[in-house]
């Protein structure tokens, strides 16, 4: 029989609620000995309002609202009480310690996922998709684990194990028969049928990269000279005082980062220090940092003064970041007469480049909508952020990826009529791989590390 665990299902900290979860075959009978009176016998996803008591001095100490959840139809597939006191930390801490005093356990991280994935509540890729509905950053974000959650995922993954299961099916059948080859007509349909499977696992693996984008964000990262308004612009575009901003040349030393949402996608903003040779130690140290930022970007917003414009410095500037994906705004156009003249002369100087040029003002805040779209559009454009079921898991798309490999492999060593045993293997693998994704192949080990990634009250 399994133990009873208790955890805080609610985020640590002082609260209107606080949610202590229990979960085992003890978990009323716990509950009863907590409540003042002794007495609890709830009915199944009915709430109680009870008054809680300490163990040993009897005095009350909550009045708290306890639902219970039967087993098999609860989130773990087990008996489930949940004890919704005031969100005072020291209260809450009272009573997850009089739970462990009857006989509880302390859940570990993920725990009660886990048993939910033990019990046949849901798969693995269910369960992961629960964490990452917790962690999700953006709507975007948490609609695609929701769907996943739902089993889309899965759903999506059962017709490709079906018939790559059909096709071991029909090669282990030959097996039988060593002295016949398979007909040929049975040999295209099998050949027919695993390029489709490889095709579709392709297909899934292949938007990772966009659910990656949704999941993780992408990395923006300001280069320019200096004092051509790059911290001005970084806090214009995160609209809060996030950088300091001086009338000095080089003020912004070391890198600032943070993060804000356009468009469903998360971006993380690096602003760094303006490149420039220095004999400054220090602004020297920020110059090769940022150099490092730049290189390490998903996308680098280059920053021009509309009032400055260098065809020398911003030339360099552009031609050093020309190769990577890239953004220009053009900053301080509130200070000039004609905008259109400024853009046609930095796309002069861009010449070598092809990213968009968008003219801006941090102090006005024109054009900052427009360099806002222009930071993810080629990224949703690209990627089919927009569209629909997206992987999202990295561990995902390589088993996919190395399940497609494996079909191919066998595809080869079919037309190559080599033995029904060795074409055999790559499927088995296939297979293998896709079942790691739902759990039904996955190790203790692997499962540890998958379930360490949670929080503990879930």
């Amino acid at each position: 029989m399994a133990d009873t665990i208790v955890a805080l299902a609610t985020p640590p900290g002082r609260s209107g609620i606080g949610v202590v979860r229990l979960s085992g075959p003890e978990a009323v009978a716990f509950a009863r000995r907590l409540c003042s009176d002794n007495k609890y016998d709830p009915n199944p996803r009915h709430a109680s309002l009870k008054v809680l008591a300490d163990l040993e001095t009897g005095d009350p100490i909550d009045e708290a609202v306890l639902t219970y959840f039967k087993g098999p139809h609860s989130f773990t597939g087990e008996d489930v009480v949940e004890i919704s006191c005031h969100g005072s930390p020291v209260l809450l801490r009272h009573v997850i310690d009089a739970c462990l005093k009857l006989g509880a356990r302390l859940a570990e991280a993920g725990e009660f996922t886990l048993r939910a994935l033990a019990n046949g509540r849901m798969d693995l890729a269910e369960a992961e998709a629960v964490r990452d509905l917790i962690d999700a950053r953006t709507a975007a974000s948490a609609r695609q684990a929701v769907r996943q959650m739902r089993g889309e995922f899965s759903d999506r993954l059962q017709p490709i194990k079906d018939n790559l299961l059909d096709a071991i099916v029909v090669l282990e059948s030959a097996l039988e028969f060593v002295e016949d080859d398979l007909p040929e007509m049975q040999t295209a349909r099998l050949r027919d049928n695993l390029q489709q499977i490889a095709d579709e696992t392709g297909e899934m693996a292949a938007t990772f990269k966009a659910g990656r984008l949704l999941r993780v964000g992408l990395k923006g990262t300001f280069a320019g000279r200096t004092y051509v308004g790059k911290s001005s612009l970084f806090n214009a575009l995160l609209g809060t005082e996030r950088a300091i901003v001086t009338e000095i040349a080089g003020t912004t030393r070391d890198q600032i980062n943070e993060g804000f949402v356009v468009h469903g996608i998360p971006v993380l903003l690096t602003d760094t220090a303006g490149l420039r040779e220095t004999q400054d130690t220090v602004e020297s140290i920020g110059v090769e940092r940022s150099r490092r930022a730049i290189a390490d970007a998903d996308l680098v917003i280059v920053v021009i003064d509309a009032s400055d414009v260098s065809p020398d410095e911003d030339a360099q500037v552009l031609e050093s970041i020309s190769e990577l994906p890239h953004v220009v705004a053009i900053n301080k156009v509130d200070k000039i007469a004609s905008v259109d003249d400024t853009v046609d002369r930095v796309g002069r100087i861009a010449k070598n480049g092809s990213g968009e040029i968008v003219p801006v003002s941090a102090k006005t805040g024109r054009g900052l909508d427009e360099l806002k779209h222009a930071i993810v559009h080629p990224f949703i454009a690209h990627e089919g952020v927009d569209g629909g079921f997206l992987v999202t898991d990295a561990r995902h798309h390589d088993l996919l990826a190395r399940s497609r490999d494996e079909i191919l492999s066998s595809l080869e060593l079919l037309d190559q009529k080599a033995s029904e045993e060795l074409t055999l293997i790559g499927l088995h693998n296939a297979l293998r791989y896709l079942g790691q994704i739902t759990g039904e192949t996955t190790t203790e080990d692997m499962l540890t590390r998958i379930f360490s990634t949670f929080c503990i009250g879930k």
